[in-house]
């Protein structure tokens, strides 16, 4: 693992694929450190507002986008969204000369990772799973963590480059690693929120004053990042801080997918992405995942 800095790197010539609230300040950290970035969004006037703000160039096409650059960054929706910005005529993997790495944010399925780490080597290129931890915050403060599958020497090469938004680089393994490495994030974060939320609940009910109960136990084992920066906010009912619901179900269904293939038994996240769907259904579908505690509650009257 390492800690890499954007300093003295030399400037790369890269194309970001993607600027939703990840994807933008990350390929704008990558023009402040001096690469020459070109990006591609599928609503143009997201890549047209992006140039207009951070410098650069746009490009109509994926492919268009790829063309004559050393890496090529990618965050987008999903397995689907992936492919469609990487194969095809009109994908990057058309425009990419060869040895040039494809590195990849989003959180999507291992296979796909593996899929398309197979359909770049075809190419004479390199492709890394690369999905982030930090949320929007992370992203823009440039403090993201990445978790890596790929080629040893790709990831080299990409490493110094990916430092320009990331406080830590790791490579886990080869193609499908760093989704794998995701996953076990969020398995290990869905209990965590639903335990934080109980406890909160429990202490209303029981008339505590829960900004200093916070305080307190923070300073003991119960202890995390959870209860550091979303405790006191969950206590205010505020849940506006970028990480959806709708997006950590999707995450789930791919922890739960793969469970299902390995054998593993993740009782605990399925009973808690039952309980997101609860959320979801009261129309609390883009509110930050620490909105666990509404059905809590909603549940306690």
């Amino acid at each position: 693992m390492s800690n890499p800095t954007s300093t003295d790197t030399p400037a790369q010539t890269v194309a970001f694929l993607g600027l939703g609230v990840m994807g933008d300040p990350m390929a704008g950290h990558l023009a402040r450190a001096g690469h020459r970035v070109t990006v591609y969004n599928r609503t143009a006037s997201k890549a047209h507002d992006w140039v207009r703000r951070n410098g650069g160039h746009s490009a109509a096409t994926p492919r268009e986008a790829a063309a004559g650059a050393d890496f090529v960054f990618s965050c987008v929706g999903n397995d689907d969204d992936l492919r469609s910005v990487t194969l095809g005529p009109d994908g990057a993997f058309a425009g990419m000369q060869p040895g040039a790495v494809f590195i990849d944010h989003t959180t999507t399925s291992a296979d796909v990772a593996r899929e398309l780490g197979l359909a770049a080597r075809e190419r004479g290129l390199f492709f890394l799973d690369a999905p982030v931890s930090g949320g929007q915050a992370g992203a823009q403060n440039g403090l993201l963590t990445v978790m890596c599958g790929g080629d040893v020497q790709a990831f080299e090469r990409a490493q110094p480059v990916i430092g320009a938004f990331a406080r830590a680089v790791t490579r886990l393994g080869d193609n499908g690693a760093g989704q794998l490495c995701k996953m076990v994030n969020q398995i290990a974060l869905a209990g965590l929120i639903q335990s934080l939320a109980e406890a909160i609940a429990f202490g209303e009910r029981a008339g505590l004053d829960l900004h200093k109960v916070l305080q307190v136990i923070g300073k003991g084992a119960a202890q995390s990042w959870q209860m550091d920066n979303r405790g006191p906010t969950m206590i205010e009912g505020r849940y506006d801080f970028g990480f959806a619901v709708d997006l950590m179900r999707k995450d789930f269904g791919l922890c739960l997918n793969e469970a299902r293939q390995n054998g593993a038994r993740l009782p605990v996240l399925a009973l808690v992405d039952q309980f997101y769907a609860d959320v979801q259904a009261a129309g609390g579908g883009r509110l930050d995942t620490s909105s666990l505690l509404t059905r809590l509650r909603d549940q306690n009257g």
